[in-house]
């Protein structure tokens, strides 16, 4: 396993990392995901990436019950939770970053994790309705009261992300570390171009989400949608109709001879190209089954293979 400085903090985070979206609490429960953490953790991953609004608590409630029947030393690994969406219907429960949404959210989070706190935590999406100095101030008293080590952001603006960089350095505030972006061989403007700036001038570090844009870079839905593809789940129909994008289907299409010259899998070359990036810190991975896991975390074995020659010819496959 590769580590990296997540930006320019000192915290090192395994370049593939490990996420819950999607699968804990809709297609998997504790037994299959203690052994996917398992997997990810002997393959050397530390960093398990959660959110509060995932399967509306219940995936932090299996990840904490699948680190305690680990039993590995809470020093060795990185969890994280992301806050915004809420759990309850309230005016102050949900859609919000104010500071009585997230002093109450952070507690729920660390309850049904079993954890004293977490050791990242973002806002899940910028807030348009409440003030980024109110924001700031919140999550910098959460790490200051211990809840966590370091907070960031997911999905925001480089102008928002900067802005809340420069009120936290204004008030001597813990600034954010880390951005949460989704960032893929068919999603690249934000971390290519939009944040640009933001890696050398606020020494942003990004934990990017999505590499394999749903599932359809790994080919499989090249000819339809499998009937047990999370593309089928309830309240992810938005994943269906992506994923049945002809124009995106033809440029994975025009991938597989490269992977197949690479030897090796759809999944693991578009895994691999992400790495190849150095303004990412980790690529969060996912998977329902052991395989799931082995076969991303060989996707280290491809970096090496990219050289500027294969890039090029990447380039010209998804243009």
């Amino acid at each position: 396993m590769l580590y990296r400085r997540l930006g320019r903090s000192g915290l090192k985070v395994s370049a593939l990392s490990f996420g819950s979206w999607v699968t804990y609490g809709n297609q998997i429960g504790i037994d299959a995901a203690l052994e996917c953490m398992q997997a990810a953790h002997d393959a050397g991953v530390n960093f398990f990436d959660n959110a509060e609004v995932y399967a509306k608590g219940e995936s932090e409630r299996i990840m904490g019950e699948a680190l305690r029947r680990a039993g590995w030393r809470r020093s060795s690994y990185i969890v994280s939770t992301k806050l915004y969406w809420g759990l309850h219907d309230g005016p102050n429960e949900k859609n919000t970053l104010n500071r009585k949404y997230l002093h109450q959210a952070i507690d729920g989070s660390l309850a049904r994790f079993g954890l004293e706190h977490v050791d990242l935590v973002f806002c899940h999406r910028a807030d348009p309705d409440t003030p980024i100095e109110e924001t700031v101030f919140a999550m910098s008293d959460m790490v200051t009261a211990g809840k966590a080590l370091y907070w960031g952001t997911s999905e925001w603006s480089a102008g928002d992300i900067a802005a809340a960089w420069h009120i936290a350095e204004r008030h001597h505030l813990h600034k954010p570390v880390m951005e949460q972006p989704q960032y893929n061989l068919l999603h690249r403007e934000r971390v290519e171009r939009e944040y640009a700036r933001l890696y050398s001038e606020l020494g942003l570090g990004t934990t990017t989400w999505s590499p394999l844009a749903s599932g359809l870079l790994t080919g499989k839905y090249n000819d339809g949608v499998p009937a047990d593809s999370r593309a089928t789940l309830k309240g992810y129909e938005w994943i269906g109709e992506r994923v049945r994008d002809a124009t995106k289907i033809a440029k994975v299409r025009k991938l597989a001879p490269i992977a197949d010259e690479l030897g090796c899998t759809l999944a693991q070359l578009a895994l691999a190209w992400c790495l190849v990036n150095p303004h990412v810190s980790t690529v969060i991975t996912g998977a329902s089954r052991v395989a799931q896991v082995r076969e991303n975390m060989a996707a280290l074995d491809v970096v090496g293979r990219l050289d500027a020659a294969v890039l090029a010819r990447i380039d010209e496959a998804t243009a």
